[in-house]
């Protein structure tokens, strides 16, 4: 295992952003340790160095649709297709390996689109990748609801449950997302838009 002090202490301002963030002290402390191990470790390769990222970036869409799904989005269940966090993850990752800092330099602002007729769209969360990095792009992933389903069972699972008015038993997400990058270091350059 390698020691964390030196990049502990140095981002000791982003590691209290976490902790305010609701994230655990030991999820930020294998993170670094994670992080630091990819770049001590010449001798691994990209793809393995690439299928972590992918595992950790994945685990960190699942935190935060965790953290949303009693704030922001009120409901006691989030139903998330099997591969859509590693898939999403793994879209990010492509889009940002051309930029100069990579993931490093990305924000990353989560967004849940309700009921596809409204074209509504929640905030969940912003993740910043690196503050210690300026930020070279920005990311808006939208996840979709899922508003299949018999409305009229949708109507009788929630009549009856012991849930306070406007909170919904379970969300459920559909496989297909939309990702938006936006360069911020460049008036040139234009938005690329990919539906997945």
């Amino acid at each position: 295992m390698v020691a964390t002090s030196t990049l502990t202490n140095k981002n000791s301002e982003c590691i209290s952003e976490f902790i305010d963030r609701g994230y655990e002290q030991s999820c930020i402390d294998s993170e670094l340790d994670f992080w630091e191990r990819c770049l001590a470790e010449q001798y691994l390769g990209v793809e393995v160095c690439e299928e972590r990222a992918c595992q950790q970036l994945a685990r960190l869409l699942e935190g935060c649709l965790s953290r949303a799904k009693a704030n922001t989005l009120q409901c006691a269940q989030v139903l998330v297709p099997e591969t859509l966090t590693r898939r999403v993850a793994r879209d990010v990752l492509r889009l940002a390996a051309g930029e100069p800092c990579g993931l490093r330099g990305c924000v990353l602002d989560v967004r849940l689109e309700l009921e596809e007729r409204q074209r509504r769209c929640e905030r969940l969360e912003r993740l910043v990748c690196d503050s210690s990095v300026v930020p070279t792009f920005e990311l808006t992933l939208v996840f979709k609801q899922d508003g299949g389903g018999w409305p009229s069972l949708r109507d009788f699972l929630r009549i009856g449950t012991c849930f306070p008015p406007g909170f919904r038993r379970a969300l459920k997400l559909r496989p297909g997302f939309r990702l938006v990058k936006k360069k911020l270091y460049s008036s040139v350059a234009g938005t690329v838009v990919e539906e997945c």
